[in-house]
């Protein structure tokens, strides 16, 4: 037995435990307790407060190798344990394992073994184990312990099992905010956003005070969800709630305000906060950067870079690359490319994809693939990026060789890099290969998704196949604007005038509200069809909506009038369009009309303004030519031949393709030195070969048949 002086350390060694913080104290107490005490006492009361000092310094290691050695342990000790493992992810399994230890011992669990074993299984989401811990809490009578309801409801929402959190939070007799935060959170967590706004509507009507992290939630909510006044009168209750919001609560008001567009206040606020961390800084940038203002994000980037205590991460590289992707990319995106290789982040895939993107949008595609190759690890975003933003460049081939390239690896297509194979696909005009994508978007499910249904609709449309992309069009429950835009582009591009003005007033009765794409493709399909007055309708109908005209929208009315005879009209027209970078279609347009109309007033007109943008324009010199000769003006057409010659013209080289298996040849005339060349001209003249036997077997037998 200890004596009465090392009792007497021991009752205040054993309070010290109890407000020790640091592991780094944790284990000099321990160290006194070993050094001080001549008898260990075999009783597990020392032991569990050692083991529970160093659980709550965060220090699981150190826990268990106490909880290894004390000779007798009791169910503090193990709750103790279990408590230190279910805080952290990466021992909550251990937690687990914990209760079949207790069980070996003959040991009955109580609340407190529960409540943590509980939040072990929320953290892992484990759902089956959770739902065998609800049936020990029913055999040993906890079912009424408040916290052990929490716990379980908690651990249900977590798992996305919402039914059962339901109906775990109908039991309960007194809901407090934990409880209801819970719920709120297990709803938003499993995208049920509505459901949590509601239920946050029901916390408040029952008079249970919101706590800084109900706030949260619930702005994090109005973030995702765009709204912006429910947004607002949160804000509005936290300013007038008792207390100082804290950081969490802040950074989430700052997220909020610039999802839903309102940068400047979203600023206002940062400007107010006390303390800052780095998600602050880098909320703030994101939101001037999603909101077009790179010149202040930028701003704060530089005061960011200029502070002791806080330093760029990737998310702040990745946010501040895309603010200044737009602008000239060697002012910007190079030197920030240099300060990402500086700091140790050029293989994060995050950053990455956003300096591919960068530099695609100014042109430099071996720079982003040099970016890209330079990722050992790519993730799904990255290939997207890579494929798509070849799409856009009008490099289809080389879309589909990354979107191959992407599947050959291994790796899950998404409904964005199956929609910029498509769109490839399409612009490519090769079936064969979008046939092939549209299987994998069945096997995957993703033929459902509106994005990928607009762009199936778009290929077949564009390959020709108008029944295929009709029938995947009516497959479609909710169609989207963008899909039926598809539906309506391929009837205006197969000259189905009627079928496509249809559409547009099918639009309109379904809620929607018709875009510019929408308009062009109606201008297009009266263009097509020389509907002349339905497409005047259009055209006013679209400015009275408040959609100003683009380029093509005023090309598709230049044709139009055009096409009518209404030459003076079109010229009135692109006189008064303020388009003026694409006047020089809009002038070429006209002349090309006034070639059929025989109109050599006005085509002159025409070619004056084109030749005055651009001197050197092959294409009006010929059609000029080509006017002068429908007048019979042979002296004309000299004069237009002579300054072609002089010009020295040199047409752009003719493109075509092969499409081969998954593989897409891409050939230039003139150009001998691809090494594909040879192989297919060899292929071409052994068809030509069995293209003539097969004509001469043919004659032979009319004539043996003859005989």
């Amino acid at each position: 037995m200890p004596s009465s002086s090392e009792a007497s350390s021991l009752v205040a060694l054993i309070q010290k435990c109890t407000s020790v913080a640091s592991r780094k104290q944790a284990r000099q107490v321990h160290a006194l307790i070993l050094t001080t005490m001549t008898v260990i006492s075999h009783s597990p009361y020392l032991y569990n407060n050692v083991l529970s000092m160093y659980a709550r310094c965060g220090s699981a290691g150190d826990a268990h190798k106490v909880f290894e050695k004390m000779p007798q342990r009791n169910v503090v000790s193990y709750n103790a344990l279990i408590a230190a493992y279910s805080r952290s992810p990466d021992h909550a399994v251990s937690a687990l394992k914990l209760s079949f230890g207790m069980g070996v011992e003959c040991l009955r669990p109580n609340g407190s073994s529960f409540t943590s074993l509980f939040q072990a299984s929320s953290v892992v989401e484990d759902r089956l184990f959770g739902s065998l811990l609800h049936a020990q809490v029913v055999r040993y009578g906890f079912l009424k312990d408040q916290r052990v309801q929490t716990s379980l409801l908690g651990m249900y929402s977590n798992c996305g099992d919402l039914y059962s959190a339901r109906k775990v939070f109908g039991w309960l007799d007194d809901k407090d905010v934990i409880a209801w935060n819970s719920i709120i959170f297990g709803n938003l967590k499993n995208c049920e956003v509505k459901e949590g706004l509601d239920l946050f509507a029901s916390m408040m009507q029952s008079g249970v005070v919101p706590t800084h992290f109900t706030y949260s939630m619930v702005l994090n909510a109005c973030s995702s969800l765009g709204d912006y006044r429910l947004g607002r009168v949160i804000h509005a209750r936290v300013l007038v709630s008792n207390g100082q919001a804290d950081l969490a609560l802040q950074n989430a008001l700052l997220d909020m305000y610039c999802n839903c567009g309102d940068a400047e206040e979203a600023f206002g606020v940062f400007r107010r906060m006390e303390r800052t961390d780095l998600v602050s800084w880098n909320s703030m940038i994101s939101g001037f950067t999603e909101n077009g203002d790179g010149e202040k994000a930028m701003d704060l980037f530089v005061q960011l870079t200029g502070m002791a205590l806080l330093k760029p991460d990737q998310y702040t590289f990745a946010a501040i690359i895309s603010a200044t992707a737009a602008y000239i990319y060697s002012d910007y995106g190079k030197p920030l490319h240099a300060q990402v290789i500086k700091v140790g982040l050029e293989k994060s895939v995050f950053v990455g994809t956003k300096l591919v993107s960068m530099y695609f949008k100014n042109g430099e595609v071996e720079a982003a693939q040099k970016v890209f190759y330079s990722i050992s690890e790519k993730d799904v975003v990255l290939w997207t990026e890579m494929i798509s933003s070849h799409s856009r460049l009008a490099e289809g081939n080389n879309a589909i060789e990354f979107y191959n390239e992407m599947c050959r690896e291994g790796y899950k297509v998404d409904s964005f890099s199956l929609s910029g194979a498509l769109s490839s696909c399409a612009n490519l005009a090769i079936l064969k290969q979008g046939e092939m994508i549209h299987s994998q978007t069945i096997k995957t499910g993703f033929d459902v998704e509106m994005s990928v249904c607009g762009c199936l609709v778009d290929m077949y449309a564009k390959n020709g196949c108008i029944d295929s992309a009709q029938s995947i069009f009516s497959q479609a429950l909710e169609p989207d604007l963008k899909c039926w835009n598809a539906m309506l582009g391929g009837y205006s591009h197969h000259g189905m005038a009627e079928e496509a003005l249809k559409l547009f007033y099918e639009i309109l009765e379904h809620g929607l509200k018709p875009d510019q794409v929408t308009f062009l493709s109606t201008l297009s399909a009266c263009n097509h069809g020389g509907l002349l007055e339905s497409g005047r309708f259009f055209w006013n109908y679209m400015q009275e909506m408040g959609i100003i005209p683009g380029a093509k929208h005023y090309c598709c009315m230049v044709s139009l009038l055009s096409r009518a005879g209404l030459l003076d009209e079109a010229k009135e027209l692109i006189t008064k369009s303020p388009v003026n970078e694409e006047k020089l279609e809009l002038w070429r347009t006209l002349l090309s009309s006034c070639v059929i109309n025989k109109n050599l007033r006005i085509g002159i007109h025409a070619a004056e303004q084109v030749l005055r943008l651009d001197e050197e324009d092959s294409a009006t010199y010929i059609l000029l030519s080509n006017l002068y000769a429908a007048l019979g003006q042979w002296d004309g057409v000299l004069e237009m031949r002579r300054k072609i010659r002089g010009l020295i013209l040199e047409k752009d080289p003719g493109l075509s393709w092969l499409e081969s298996k998954s593989n897409i040849r891409v050939f230039l005339s003139g150009v001998q030195s691809n090494p594909e060349v040879f192989e297919a001209q060899m292929t071409l003249q052994r068809l030509q070969g069995n293209m003539k036997r097969r004509e001469t077997d043919e004659f032979e037998e009319i004539n043996y048949s003859e005989v």
